[in-house]
């Protein structure tokens, strides 16, 4: 369009129309207009200062408002993408005690975990499309008002079975939180812009794995699981009520698709038949299945095995998050366009394949009986290059589609959770005395990645990995 070709000219990013027209939108409900997001930072000065003068007259000065509407959706943002560690992360150091409490198997309870997983990818396919289709708004705040009831009915369920039905449905609703916030980022950033962005949110949504365990491990000490719902609960509402109140929308009327599910699906199938985008798809699938083999297994393997305290777990799953957390920091402040994100995907998942090999080596015997040290050394590695993997692989995906943002992050999220939630039964196969499946499970899932990358993503062919694909 003339239009679209004109606003990426001004602003030299090349980004959707929706980066310059987006933010202009009012908070849903009829609220005032808000001011320009992040996204027309970089923009040339005469464009942003007309957007401004459209979306905010007779306010205070336009650059204020904009660096605060920023950081207010970057937090919100990444208060959505939390949702998922908080109700996966605040449960763990819990299941042991909702073994006993509900007289179920350990594999039994972690299935409690499984279908929160499956209904986070199947929600995805559903809440993304209708994102691209209503808005953001809408879809976000359904999901997050079924989300709220769904985990008060986790804290009432009275056997296991009834809170593997509950937790499905939380998944389920929960998924609202992970597909709109990926995009939203699309629709305010584009190219290198948007991976310094999820770096960002990883730094936000990374808090939540470290406090997470370490709050369930001190309302254990003062109730029992269903306690950790009831906080599960409290922190829906807040997060509910902030959105409603002030996440602008940012896609607007004129980018939403009119069409009904045979255009979703067309969209899909567009997006699916792009090798480098099913390539990194995958490579994000399979290098979160070795993360969920972690979060699924670890409660069992350091309590029961090693046999730390649900607290002293807490910490030091605590401790692995903090890794995270600063190498996806690293990744965005240091890396993120002085290093190609290939590259730094390659190395990546090069040092989750030598983690996961280090503890099926020392799970098997091969080094004899090791303690917790090393086995906790080796899984902080682990964790630790997730925060270049993952982001770096979601950001090269969505940089090859401009237009279905919605749907495009519904298939990136399901394709993680799907194969998470397919993956994570089979840490628990041998019993709980040995850790030898989950690091079996963590190597299947880094060599499958790694194998994605170079055969389906051509990292050697640095114009056919940029070039987005017009979908």
């Amino acid at each position: 369009m003339p239009e679209q070709g004109r606003v990426e000219r001004a602003t030299g990013t090349g980004a959707d129309p929706a980066v310059g027209t987006g933010a202009r939108q009012a908070v849903g409900g009829g609220a005032e207009p808000v001011a320009e997001p992040v996204a027309l930072q970089d923009a040339d000065p005469a464009v942003v200062k007309g957007a401004q003068e459209v979306a905010v007259p007779h306010t205070e000065p336009a650059p204020v408002a904009a660096r605060r509407t920023g950081l207010l959706v970057t937090l919100i943002l990444g208060g959505l993408t939390a949702t998922p560690p908080l109700a996966m992360d605040m449960y763990l150091p819990a299941l042991p005690e909702v073994t006993r409490s509900l007289s179920a198997p350990a594999a039994t309870v972690q299935l409690t975990l499984t279908a929160c997983l499956l209904g986070m990818a199947l929600g995805q396919l559903v809440v993304g499309p209708l994102s691209d289709r209503w808005g953001r708004r809408r879809p976000l705040l359904g999901g997050l008002a079924v989300y709220v009831v769904a985990t008060v009915l986790c804290a009432l369920a009275p056997n296991v079975e009834t809170l593997v039905a509950f937790r499905l449905v939380q998944g389920l609703a929960g998924a609202a939180g992970i597909v709109i916030a990926r995009a939203v980022v699309r629709d305010l950033h584009d190219g290198m812009a948007m991976a310094r962005f999820f770096s960002t949110l990883m730094l936000i949504s990374g808090v939540a794995p470290i406090v997470a365990p370490l709050i369930g491990g001190q309302i254990l000490r003062v109730t029992d699981w269903r306690g950790v719902f009831v906080v599960l609960t409290a922190v829906g509402l807040l997060l509910g009520a902030v959105v409603w109140t002030r996440l602008p929308e940012t896609l607007p009327p004129a980018e939403r698709h009119s069409g009904g599910a045979g255009e979703t699906l067309r969209a899909m199938r567009g997006l699916l038949a792009d090798l480098p985008f099913a390539g990194y798809m995958l490579v994000g699938g399979f290098t979160f299945s070795a993360l969920f083999a972690y979060i699924t297994a670890s409660p069992f393997v350091i309590q029961e095995i090693y046999g730390a305290s649900p607290q002293l777990f807490s910490l030091l799953f605590g401790v692995n998050s903090v890794g995270l957390v600063i190498v996806g920091q690293i990744n965005g402040k240091l890396l993120v366009g002085r290093v190609s994100l290939e590259k730094v995907l390659f190395l990546g998942l090069l040092v989750v394949l030598a983690a996961a090999t280090a503890l099926l080596l020392m799970s098997a015997g091969v080094f004899g009986e090791v303690g917790l040290v090393p086995v906790a050394a080796a899984l902080f590695v682990l964790m630790s290059a997730m925060g270049v993997a993952l982001p770096n692989a979601q950001s090269l995906a969505l940089m090859r589609t401009r237009h279905s943002a919605g749907s495009a992050s519904a298939l990136l999220g399901t394709s993680s959770m799907f194969v998470g939630a397919i993956t994570s039964p089979l840490v628990g196969l041998a019993g709980e005395d040995t850790a030898v499946p989950m690091a079996v499970v963590q190597l299947a899932g880094a060599l499958v990645a790694l194998t994605c990358f170079m055969g389906m993503c051509r990292p050697w062919n640095r114009r056919a990995t940029v070039e987005g694909a017009e979908h």
